[in-house]
C-alpha cells in the first residue's frame, strides 16, 4: 500500500513489458520485443508510468496481472486503467494488499483471489465476488492483523508448505495454517517495508514505491543487486524498458525468444514434474505457463551455474548439470543447493566422457546416456559407476533427451520425437513422425 495521492494524471495503458509475457493462441514470440509498442494517451484517468507506484500487485484466477493504485487498476497489458469497482464488484479503492491464494490440498481456497481493505478481505473467483465477503480478516486469517501494507502467496516447495506472507511496518506475518503455531512472526530489515508484493514465475518481488528488489520468501534475503525501476520490468512506459538492447543483438534474442525454432541444448523433467528447457545460459520453465513466459538466466535458480549446459537429469531430489567433461549437481528443497565439492570430472562421477544427452525416468535409477547414435544405461546406485553396453538408435545425433510421466522425447534442432518407452527407442529402426517443439512444449505456433 502506498499513500493515495489525490491528483490523476492521463493514462498510458499496462502494456505487455518484457517480464510480462502471456502465450496467446497465435504467438509467435514476437511480443516478447515489439518494436513498436502501441501507446495511448487517455486524459482523465491515473498514469501507470508517474512514478507513484502502486497500492498492490497480484496475478488474478486467469494469470492476469493487476496492478492497484488509489481508486484504479490496470489489469492485463494492454488498455487504459479503470475504476475499481468497474471490474471489482462491491470494491472500492484504495486498498491495502492482494494477493491469489495458492494451496491445491483446499481445492475452494485454491487460485482465489484475496483483497484486504482495511480490517477486512474481499475474495474473488472467476471475476465475483464469493458469498460471505467481505468478512474481517482475523476470521479469515485469524492471527493477521488489518491495514496491511501488502501480501504475497508462498507455494510449497518454495516455502516449507503453502502460506501466505503479510507486510505491515517492519513485522513480517507467516500464515501457514498447516502448522504449528499457524501465524510466525519475522523481522526482514534487509527486505524493508513493502508497499507491493507478488509472486510470478517463481519469483517474489517487493514493491517500495516505484522501485522493486527480488526477495527469498524463506529467509528474506535481498536476491537483488539494486533495486530496479518498475517502469522497466512491470509497465510499459515511452522510452523505458530493459528489452529494448536484446532487440540490437539477433543471437541474444534467438536465445532468449522462445518460439525462435533455436535448438535447446537440454531438457530436464523431475520427480515433482517441474520440466526445464535450457539454451545458451538462460532457461525456460515450461511445465505451467497459465502466468506467461520469461526466460531466465541459469544463476538465478542455480547459483553459480554459468553458461551453456551440455545435458541436464535429476534423481533422488538432486539435478544433475554437464558441461563439457565436468557435472555439478544441486539439491533440489525450497531452493536448489550447490552440493560441496562439485564441479567433478564427468568419467568420476558417471564413468563416461562425453554426452550429447543425458535422461532418467521418473522414480528409477537408471540413468541413460547418448552419444551420437548409441545409448548406455548407467545405474545410479552403483558406486564406482560404470556404463553398460551400447545400444544403438535410430538418431544419428541428438541435442537433448527426457522422460517424464508422458513418454520419452528425443530432441533434435526445432523437432522432438516421442517414444513410449526406452524399449520402444531401442527397437524402432527409424524415427517416429517428429513434433514441433515450440507447438508443444512452449506454447507457440509456427
Amino acid at each position: 500500500m502506498i499513500p493515495y495521492l489525490g491528483t490523476l494524471l492521463c493514462l498510458l495503458p499496462l502494456g505487455l513489458p518484457y517480464p510480462l509475457i502471456k502465450g496467446r493462441p497465435n504467438d509467435t514470440g514476437s511480443n516478447l520485443f515489439p518494436v513498436n509498442p502501441p501507446s495511448l494517451n487517455v486524459t482523465g484517468l491515473a498514469d501507470a508510468c508517474n512514478g507513484e507506484g502502486f497500492d498492490a500487485v497480484t496475478l488474478d484466477d486467469q494469470g492476469v496481472m493487476h496492478y492497484f493504485r488509489g481508486d484504479f487498476v490496470w489489469a492485463g497489458f494492454h488498455g487504459p486503467a479503470q475504476r475499481i469497482n468497474e471490474t471489482w464488484k462491491h470494491l472500492h479503492g484504495p486498498i491495502d494488499a492482494a494477493f491469489r491464494n495458492h494451496n491445491k490440498n483446499k481445492p475452494l481456497e485454491h487460485q482465489r483471489t484475496y483483497i484486504f481493505q482495511g480490517s477486512n478481505v474481499f475474495c474473488y473467483f472467476e471475476g465475483s465476488l464469493l458469498a460471505g465477503f467481505p468478512r474481517p480478516i482475523s476470521q479469515e486469517f485469524p492471527g493477521v492483523p488489518g491495514n496491511l501494507d501488502s501480501a504475497v502467496e508462498c507455494h510449497s516447495g518454495e516455502c516449507k508448505a503453502d502460506s501466505a506472507i503479510f507486510f505491515k511496518g517492519d513485522t513480517v506475518y507467516i500464515y501457514s495454517p498447516q502448522e504449528v503455531p499457524p501465524v510466525k512472526q519475522r523481522q526482514w530489515a534487509a527486505v524493508g517495508n513493502c508497499t507491493a508484493a507478488v509472486r510470478w514465475l517463481e519469483r517474489y518481488y517487493c514493491f517500495n514505491g516505484i522501485n522493486f528488489t527480488r526477495f527469498n520468501p524463506v529467509s528474506g534475503e535481498v536476491l537483488s543487486a539494486r533495486p530496479l525501476d518498475t517502469r522497466d520490468y512491470f509497465v510499459r512506459c515511452p522510452g523505458r524498458g530493459h528489452g529494448h538492447n536484446v532487440r540490437q543483438n539477433a543471437t541474444l534474442m534467438a536465445i532468449k525468444n522462445r518460439c525462435s525454432g533455436q535448438s535447446f541444448e537440454a531438457f530436464s523433467s523431475d520427480d515433482k514434474g517441474r520440466m526445464y528447457a535450457f539454451r545458451g545460459g538462460w532457461y525456460f520453465r515450461t511445465d505451467d505457463n497459465k502466468d506467461g513466459w520469461h526466460p531466465w538466466p541459469l544463476s538465478h535458480t542455480w547459483r553459480d551455474l554459468h553458461g551453456a549446459v551440455d545435458a541436464a537429469f535429476s534423481w533422488e531430489n538432486k539435478m544433475y548439470f554437464i558441461q563439457g567433461s565436468q557435472v555439478v549437481i544441486y539439491l533440489s528443497d525450497q531452493i536448489y543447493i550447490p552440493v560441496l565439492g562439485y564441479p567433478k570430472p564427468l568419467i568420476d562421477e558417471l564413468g563416461v566422457t562425453e554426452i550429447d544427452a543425458a535422461f532418467t525416468c521418473p522414480h528409477s535409477s537408471e540413468l541413460y546416456v547418448i552419444r551420437d547414435n548409441e545409448l548406455r544405461m548407467v545405474d545410479l546406485q552403483q558406486s564406482p559407476r560404470s556404463p553398460a553396453r551400447e545400444r544403438t538408435i535410430s538418431h544419428s545425433q541428438v541435442d537433448s533427451a527426457m522422460c517424464n510421466f508422458n513418454g520419452l522425447f528425443i530432441f533434435q534442432g526445432p523437432l522432438f520425437y516421442h517414444y513410449k518407452d526406452v524399449e520402444e527407442l531401442v527397437s524402432s529402426t527409424e524415427p517416429p513422425k517428429p513434433g514441433n517443439i515450440a507447438e508443444r512444449f512452449l506454447d507457440c505456433l509456427s
